[in-house]
């Protein structure tokens, strides 16, 4: 056991190594790429039950009141506009 996690500890400081020493765009690019294969397999991470309880909440006030917010491109301009 103990040798198992001493060479993922050194995979892990010879991958970290490795990765500074990319650009900093291609290090981006890997981190979308992984973050894709993630989001892709949605069931590799199931909702708390905070997170359940929250989306039933939002739902419920949705259905209440029909207001479906502000597009995010009017969202985003008011961000812009106050930075």
């Amino acid at each position: 056991m103990w040798s198992e996690q001493y060479q993922l500890k050194e995979y892990d400081l010879t991958m970290n190594a490795n990765l500074k020493e990319l650009p900093v765009e291609e290090r981006i690019r890997i981190v979308e790429d992984l973050w894709d294969s993630i989001a892709h397999d949605q069931k590799a991470l199931p909702l708390t039950a905070d997170q359940k309880v929250e989306l039933d909440r939002r739902l419920s006030a949705l259905k209440a009141d029909g207001n479906l917010g502000r597009p995010a491109s009017e969202v985003i301009s008011d961000i812009r506009n106050r930075l």
